[in-house]
């Protein structure tokens, strides 16, 4: 049996961003919804690195969460302010996510999610030979990093940033091959990257066996998995664009969850956490129990 959270962001940004849950109000609701845990988005105003400084406020939140019998899945780093393939060196990307390792270590978290930062069309800017280089030099000191804090780093490839076709997505795992460093799964972007093509520089580059073929192909480097349906489209920016991947609640989209689930049953992420990822969807709130008592059906059945 897996162990089941949700990540926080889902009330926080997006539709959300005018009307975020406060942290406390989410955690209640996760405890009385028999949730294991929750996936936290340390960026305002969730808790952060910023506004938990020191080691006794980190102290009562892990307390906090202890008290509610709530785990902590993962921590996605606010690195968004940053630039990365765009940028002469990572150094102040660096600086900003060892101070986020050192809030997870505190915490009690094991894994630190991270992004390209940048959108697909700043590789033409820049060249993909060289933004190739920056972000693989970038993720190979974090690995180095997050070692030494003893945790992992998940990269969560997307639509909605750079280097999101298989091939790239492997290259850069061959590129990084440090025992720490490893994807983060997302259904739903699994499904826009291999399925759809979303957002791929150039040609769409999709496979004939749509996600079980990316699987299996990124199968002993996937380190943490979030679960999610999928439309067949993306999320529009403030322009009306498109951004990155619907995540949509379990059955609204054209995800074939049966064989889906059975083989990511058999993926080995090195933990027991599958977090659920409504990120954008405009009534996460609402939607949360429904898809709690969907994946807690999942999570019955045997492989």
């Amino acid at each position: 049996m897996r162990r089941i959270s949700i990540g926080s962001w889902a009330y926080t940004i997006g539709p959300y961003a005018d009307k975020p849950v406060d942290f406390d109000t989410v955690c209640a609701s996760l405890k009385d919804l028999n949730f294991d845990g929750v996936e936290l988005g340390a960026f305002a105003p969730h808790p952060s690195p910023e506004d938990h400084p020191d080691a006794d406020s980190r102290e009562a939140l892990r307390e906090k969460l202890n008290n509610l019998g709530l785990g902590i899945s993962g921590l996605a780093a606010n690195l968004w302010s940053e630039h990365l393939i765009d940028a002469p060196n990572h150094d102040a990307w660096l600086t900003t996510f060892t101070r986020n390792c050192k809030f997870a270590l505190d915490l009690g978290i094991h894994g630190v999610r991270v992004d390209t930062v940048q959108g697909p069309q700043v590789v033409q800017a820049v060249g993909a030979e060289r933004a190739m280089q920056r972000v693989t030099a970038a993720f190979k000191d974090a690995a180095r990093v997050a070692d030494d804090h003893g945790l992992y780093v998940t990269w969560e490839f997307e639509p909605g940033f750079a280097f999101n076709k298989p091939t790239e997505i492997q290259r850069v795992l061959d590129a990084v091959p440090n025992d720490n460093f490893g994807v983060l799964y997302d259904t739903s972007h699994g499904h826009m990257c291999a399925v759809v093509g979303a957002r791929h520089n150039d040609q769409p580059e999709t496979l004939s066996g749509g996600q079980i073929e990316l699987i299996d192909r990124l199968d002993g480097r996937i380190n943490h998995i979030h679960l999610i349906d999928s439309d067949n489209s993306c999320h529009k920016d403030a322009k009306g664009e498109d951004e990155t991947s619907m995540h949509l609640p379990f059955g609204k989209g054209v995800v074939d969850f049966g064989p889906l689930m059975q083989r990511l049953k058999r993926v080995d992420p090195g933990h027991d956490w599958w977090t659920i990822d409504l990120c954008f969807w405009p009534d996460a709130w609402e939607a949360t129990a429904a898809c709690k008592q969907w994946i807690d059906k999942q999570n019955s059945e045997p492989a």
